[in-house]
């Protein structure tokens, strides 16, 4: 079976000029190891909110190395430097829209403010890129919900057979007839 890769990405000014610790990666880093029961690695990287980086961030991590799934955190909102769902549009093939309303109504159960989060998600040759909040709780309470269709989607585009611990996690797979 073929391991994974999965890039995780934190966009962001303060924690790619060592500020503050990268919690928001730790927290991907750390559900992902929850949720999956294959093996996997990651790509990781902390950078500043730039569109141009963030952008050829992502196309290295799926076109160079065979990411199958990259997840951002951070650069959602909508201050004037949150450039992420721009970039990810910008290098994406088509557009998944329906993770980042998903994941506003999550939130909205927990924040009037998630209106104001602009998070999406898209494909890219065979790779799946998601944008989650720069929050680790809000990371959770996201990925709790959209996770479960990811291993599908991934299925779809030929991707490897992401095998989920599903006592955590039960990811949605059509029935074979």
């Amino acid at each position: 079976m073929k391991k994974a890769k999965i890039g995780i990405i934190t966009v962001s000014d303060r924690a790619s000029a060592g500020v503050y610790q990268d919690l928001s990666g730790k927290a991907i880093r750390d559900t992902l190891s929850e949720y999956l029961n294959s093996e996997w690695t990651e790509s990781y990287k902390v950078i500043p909110d730039e569109q141009d980086l963030l952008e050829k961030t992502i196309i290295e991590m799926v076109d160079n190395e065979d990411c199958c799934l990259v997840i951002t955190t951070g650069g959602t909102g909508p201050a004037k430097r949150d450039i992420t769902p721009e970039a990810t549009e910008a290098v994406c093939d088509r557009m998944m829209p329906g993770f980042g309303e998903l994941m506003r109504a999550v939130s909205l159960k927990y924040v009037p403010t998630a209106i104001l989060s602009r998070q999406t998600a898209g494909l890219r040759n065979s790779s799946l890129i998601i944008n989650l909040p720069g929050k680790p709780k809000s990371i959770r309470e996201c990925l709790d919900a959209v996770f479960p269709a990811i291993p599908y989607c991934i299925d779809l585009m030929n991707g490897p057979f992401l095998v989920c611990n599903e006592e955590i996690i039960k990811p949605f797979r059509p029935k074979k007839t």
